[in-house]
């Protein structure tokens, strides 16, 4: 029979869909994942990030639901008058025994396991604040600020504190949890921001090199000898305290950290041979510095992430501690330190803010060091 009159036919190939790592990434991974300190601490902090973000669940005077007359509330969201509840404040303090009587006589509410904010404050301690957490005392002492003693229903857990109050008899437990959002939110937003500054000043200084290289390089010098922990406090003491204004502060100064790096690494590939045909070829300098060589750049930057994070998480910290930090009654550890060397009578301020502190950080430099494993060339392309 012709072979020409029956036609062989031929389903085409579907080409191998890509993954969402390059090979090169998967190594890098898998290199990670095979230092398990780093590995582990990466699940633990983002865990405990991700719970800090949800704290209004977790810690809150103010019910996460709740039921009034057949209509279903979420307090946790939405600021509810009192006049709703039969009262007339504009704000509505759930933890007042009235409300809670009228509450549950129309309904229910449902409370986060801790019934504090960071803000709140326990008029129902044992003693003048600063107490001590719930289970270094007995059930009688615990209890007595509550007007049944014992046998009144408020005296719950929830309603106790499991790490103590501060001078101020807000619940410590409460604060560490706002605290430390607060921190790594900073920390990320500074890194981040810092990192995009650097990471361009250096690719333009390592790029164009000459007097462009020449005239930035002069100015970081004379900009980073600067006394930088003086000039936060002058500018934060002249300043209105707040999140974004101390953020500005502090962005002047961390970003140079990264132009060293990146400028290197623009300085080393700027004249290999992949860039020279892109020139020739009459690919724009935009294109070459973003497509080939910022991803070479990177590689170093990445490295150094976690540990910029973690200086400045410890530079918010210490201007907390100095008081020149987030405005007055702002959960911070850097206040909660400096309420420890004050109450020196009440340790647990102390000592909950170091481990709060020692915890954070170790975890951050237990993951630079994977980081740096996993994109060490020696490992990934061996």
């Amino acid at each position: 029979m012709d072979a020409a009159a029956n036609p062989v036919i031929t389903t085409p190939v579907k080409p191998p869909r890509k993954g969402l790592l390059s090979p090169t990434n998967i190594r890098r991974w898998h290199n990670f994942k095979a230092n398990g300190r780093g590995y582990w601490s990466l699940w633990l902090f983002l865990v405990l990030f991700v719970l800090s973000l949800f704290a209004e669940f977790l810690a809150n005077d103010r019910p996460i639901i709740a039921s009034y007359k057949g209509e279903v509330l979420f307090p946790v969201l939405i600021d509810y008058p009192e006049e709703k509840f039969g009262g007339f404040l504009a704000e509505t303090d759930y933890r007042s025994s009235v409300i809670a009587d009228e509450i549950n006589a129309n309904g229910w509410m449902i409370w986060p396991p801790i019934r504090y904010s960071y803000r709140s404050v326990n008029s129902n301690i044992p003693h003048s604040a600063p107490t001590a957490p719930f289970w270094l005392m007995t059930n009688e002492e615990r209890c007595a600020g509550y007007p049944q003693g014992v046998n009144d229903p408020d005296c719950t857990l929830g309603n106790l504190n499991w790490l103590g109050t501060d001078d101020q008899a807000r619940d410590v437990l409460a604060r560490v949890i706002y605290g430390f959002r607060i921190s790594v939110l900073f920390g990320l937003v500074l890194t981040i921001c810092s990192a995009v500054i650097g990471v361009t000043a250096g690719a333009v200084q390592g790029y164009f090199g000459g007097w462009t290289d020449l005239l930035l390089q002069r100015f970081i010098e004379i900009w980073s000898s600067m006394p930088v922990l003086y000039i936060l406090l002058i500018i934060a003491a002249l300043l209105p305290p707040g999140f974004f204004v101390l953020l500005g502060i502090m962005l002047l100064f961390s970003w140079v950290g990264f132009v060293g790096i990146v400028r290197a690494e623009f300085l080393r590939a700027r004249n290999f041979e992949y860039v020279r045909a892109a020139r020739a070829l009459g690919v724009n300098n935009r294109t070459i510095m973003w497509r080939h060589l910022l991803p070479n750049a990177m590689v170093a930057t990445l490295t150094f992430l976690p540990f910029i994070l973690s200086g400045s998480i410890t530079t918010l910290t210490s201007l907390d501690f100095l008081g020149f930090g987030m405005p007055p009654g702002s959960p911070s550890l850097g206040e909660m330190i400096a309420q420890g060397k004050t109450n020196l009578q009440a340790p647990w301020l102390g000592l909950t803010a170091f481990f709060a502190m020692s915890i954070m950080l170790s975890l951050l430099i237990f993951i630079g060091e994977a980081v740096r494993d996993a994109f060490d060339p020696r490992k990934t392309f061996q």
